[in-house]
């Protein structure tokens, strides 16, 4: 019930984006924190299924303006995603970069992959990637189109690189926050 909850949630929030009326609560936020809490929140979930998740935070800026509750589901929709299309343990690797006046964050995984025709509607709403006999992935086909239309909302962009059978590369770009010192020569890691 809580998960239906969640997913009309998205739908609404992603309508009220597209109609341009969604309110974001634009704040500082800690990228490398928010994400090191996830992937622990994800660490924990993959105990039982043997995977891993590993994070790379080399960006020297973490300090992005973003809505805090956005930021977290795009993260959330990321890393579930990751685990949900792994057909063996799962192993996730989150890495920052810096990129030119944002922050990149790329969620790989050892997932099924996407073709190339996947890859180019992946993105879109209610879209969902045929995963032939794999029976136990959930969703409405939203999550991805709510993480590409939050990220843009945030004047950023989202991408992926993917191949059948060897997995993808998720990728978001946020703007850092043009003031501050946590973002001037400050480095994560996990």
């Amino acid at each position: 019930c809580g998960r239906m909850k969640g997913q009309v949630r998205k739908i609404l929030e992603a309508a009220a984006l597209e109609k341009g009326d969604l309110d974001l609560r634009i704040e500082r936020l800690d990228a490398h924190e928010a994400i090191r809490e996830a992937a622990a929140a994800v660490g924990m979930a993959l105990g039982g299924r043997g995977g891993s998740i590993e994070t790379r935070l080399e960006a020297a800026g973490s300090v992005i303006e973003a809505d805090p509750v956005h930021f977290r589901n795009v993260l959330a929709n990321l890393l579930d995603n990751a685990v949900q299309y792994a057909q063996r343990r799962p192993e996730i690797v989150v890495t920052t970069e810096d990129a030119g006046g944002r922050l990149r964050i790329a969620v790989a995984d050892n997932g099924i992959g996407l073709s190339p025709e996947d890859q180019k509607r992946v993105f879109e709403r209610y879209y969902r990637v045929p995963t032939g006999n794999v029976h136990d992935v959930k969703g409405f086909g939203i999550g991805l189109s709510y993480v590409k239309l939050i990220v843009k909302a945030h004047g950023g962009k989202a991408g992926v690189r993917s191949a059948l059978g060897k997995g993808s590369t998720f990728t978001v770009e946020f703007p850092l926050s043009r003031g501050g010192a946590n973002n001037k020569g400050r480095r994560g890691g996990a």
